[in-house]
């Protein structure tokens, strides 16, 4: 009489272990393509502002790395309740949604969240992934001809003895939190390191403050980056802006050559050292902000 209820018991254990393994080996690209609309650059940004805006996002910031090119960082009560569960999560606290024209062109884009959560060690981001295809279309995931599985992406460096998520830079160290947060905040107002301020995000619950940050000038600017890496035909402009993280007394940004990579996962070694001062450039122009310089 006990065996119907053993093998049901059997059963649900191999539905679920059978789930996570699939779950497991999806495959995720770096951004997604949701639109190629008509019209002119700044009818559709502001269309698309009023669209996440009503899906219940907040723009907290916004970024035109060049004419006709522009990033919104938003972000929402889930996404940032998810970002402070998880430790330096909160380098995800922010989506991209980036709208470029090239070539007589429009692409509406967005950062995939379930690869970057992935990433970024956070929990499930499945809920905002769909309400922004939702929201803001789907036409395919972009950046990565192959994919990473989640598993990859929790793992993820470039190859051999590249960096990994934890080996982020250390920037500074301060005697409390707020001295550490006041320092960023003092040197993205200065303006003397081609760096500046596109938004702040504050976690709930905890000491960590993460901030986006433009990056206008040197081997790391973003227009440097993007010119070398985005040479396929969809647009990677939401790569930036770039992240400074405050988690208590300290002050962090991912390493280059992890968060450059991460970006464009597919580049060859050639288009890399293309770029090879960028890290390097990327972290003094970093750690000058967080000195308050």
């Amino acid at each position: 009489m006990k065996r119907p209820g053993y093998f049901l018991i059997f059963l649900s254990i191999f539905i679920f272990l059978f789930a996570a393994s699939a779950a497991a080996q999806q495959i995720h690209r770096p951004y997604i393509l949701a639109d190629t609309p008509d019209g002119s650059f700044l009818k559709n940004l502001a269309g698309v502002k009023t669209s996440v805006k009503e899906a219940g996002f907040e723009i907290v910031g916004e970024y035109h790395i060049e004419q006709n090119s522009a990033v919104l960082a938003i972000t929402n009560e889930e996404l940032r309740k998810v970002a402070a569960q998880s430790k330096y999560g909160a380098y995800g606290a922010a989506q991209r949604v980036a709208l470029t024209k090239r070539n007589n062109q429009l692409q509406l884009s967005f950062t995939n969240p379930v690869y970057w959560g992935s990433a970024y060690k956070m929990g499930d981001l499945s809920g905002i992934s769909t309400v922004l295809k939702n929201t803001l279309g789907f036409k395919k995931e972009f950046g990565s001809e192959d994919g990473l599985t989640n598993e990859d992406l929790r793992e993820y460096h470039y190859m051999i003895a590249m960096p990994y998520f934890e080996d982020h830079n250390e920037l500074a160290t301060y005697t409390s939190f707020q001295e550490a947060v006041a320092a960023v905040e003092k040197g993205l107002a200065s303006g003397k390191n081609g760096a500046s301020k596109v938004y702040r995000i504050d976690m709930p619950g905890k000491d960590e403050t993460v901030f986006g940050v433009a990056i206008k000038e040197g081997d790391g600017s973003d227009l440097t980056v993007i010119g070398n890496c985005d040479i396929t035909e969809t647009f990677h402009t939401a790569y930036a802006p770039y992240e400074i993280l405050v988690s208590g007394k300290k002050i962090f940004s991912p390493h280059g050559r992890f968060r450059i990579a991460l970006s464009f996962p597919d580049l060859s070694m050639g288009t890399f050292m293309q770029i090879s001062g960028a890290p390097g450039d990327i972290e003094d122009v970093l750690t000058a902000v967080a000195q308050g310089k």
